[in-house]
């Protein structure tokens, strides 16, 4: 339970569960390391139970994954649950797994799928194998874009039926309402009243692109100094960042805020002027929908789900992956253009508002117990 969408999108459904439906929850986990920061700390499980498996951990080990699925089929036993509902690669495929012929209904979410272009042919086929093995353990997957269960179909880890997308829910209010803050967090980042600020949050990690927006960067600042470019996350790549922008002389344009807790992620998007995205694997980037309903556009990069939110026109800008030249000019074009930067924003606030609610997602995932449930019980 690290910082993330996928933990986020986990904890609110267990939280929906309890507090508006009266349900019995115990969420299961492993250790939350990582730089990426702690999810459940300072109180944010808000009463929900939780129990730590310490053999499930994220990276493969056979020894600790066959602990790990040993304590899963223990803990299940004790609890007695209706329903197992899964997430992540690794989760996934240990809860099935554990769950499967012990539990009436089992579902999976495929938050993002764990096979992708960039990996070698043997981790690839290896992962899809392993996906079709765990499909046949669950009653039905959730997909929170409909281009996860294009991957997952094209894939053969099972039918098209055996899918439902639901978008992956999140407290909208704060994005509705984060614009109150922007001239205070605008004062605190340095920025003037001129400066048209493009924002990207993101780890600082392999494939989530942040490369591209930086070398994108060199020819938007040539033509418009104003432009200014502010990153929220921390990761490996840190050093690594500050020395390509080093190299491109612009310093002065870059703003790191590092890793901030959750409800700190809209005070700074109230900051920006146009979110960029250019993650080269994603399931669908809470950032997007995000930035959307705080009324701000977005750019971002064709992959995954990213299409069925940031729409060309109507929403932002929808690029080719790895482009530079295409990114540069979408950056340019919104920060000439102050009016078109609100009809985005504000076309994007209206339509995904209500669809990215976590009751609305909730309502949605209890109604697919229900219907597993019915016909197993």
């Amino acid at each position: 339970m690290i910082i993330g969408g996928a933990q986020e999108n986990t904890l609110y459904n267990c939280l929906d569960l309890i507090q508006q439906y009266g349900d019995d929850v115990l969420l299961i986990t492993g250790p939350s390391t990582g730089p990426e920061g702690e999810l459940l700390a300072r109180g944010r499980a808000g009463g929900l139970p939780v129990h730590q498996i310490d053999a499930l951990a994220r990276a493969i080990h056979p020894w600790h994954d066959y602990r790990a699925l040993k304590q899963l089929r223990e803990v299940i036993a004790d609890f007695k649950p209706d329903v197992v509902h899964t997430h992540s690669a690794k989760g996934g495929f240990l809860g099935r797994a554990a769950a499967w012929g012990r539990v009436p209904c089992v579902i999976h979410t495929v938050h993002g799928a764990p096979f992708h272009p960039y990996q070698s042919a043997l981790a690839r086929n290896l992962f899809i194998r392993l996906e079709r093995w765990a499909a046949k353990r669950c009653h039905h997957m959730i997909c929170v874009a409909d281009a996860m269960t294009d991957l997952m179909v094209g894939a053969g880890v099972a039918d098209r039926d055996k899918f439902t997308t639901i978008f992956s829910g999140m407290d909208v209010e704060p994005f509705r309402n984060c614009n109150e803050f922007r001239n205070a967090a605008r004062t605190e980042l340095g920025f003037q009243e001129s400066d048209v600020v493009v924002g990207k949050i993101a780890r600082l990690f392999h494939l989530k692109g942040h490369e591209y927006l930086v070398e994108a960067a060199r020819q938007v600042v040539d033509k418009n100094p104003n432009v200014h470019f502010l990153f929220v996350g921390d990761g490996i790549l840190r050093e690594q960042l500050n020395a390509q922008i080093a190299d491109l002389n612009l310093t002065e344009h870059f703003h790191f805020v590092g890793l901030v807790p959750p409800e700190r992620i809209p005070y700074y998007l109230s900051s920006m002027d146009m979110l960029a995205h250019t993650s080269l694997r994603e399931g669908l980037a809470r950032t997007l929908p995000q930035a959307l309903i705080a009324g701000k556009p977005v750019i971002s990069y064709d992959v995954d789900g990213a299409r069925e939110v940031a729409i060309t026109g109507e929403t932002g800008f929808l690029l080719p992956p790895k482009s530079i030249g295409p990114l540069s000019e979408a950056i340019l074009e919104l920060a000439a253009d102050r009016e078109l930067r609100e009809r985005l924003g504000q076309g994007g606030a209206t339509r995904f508002t209500d669809q990215f609610r976590h009751t609305t997602m909730t309502a949605r995932i209890r109604e697919l117990y229900e219907k597993v449930l019915s016909r197993n019980v």
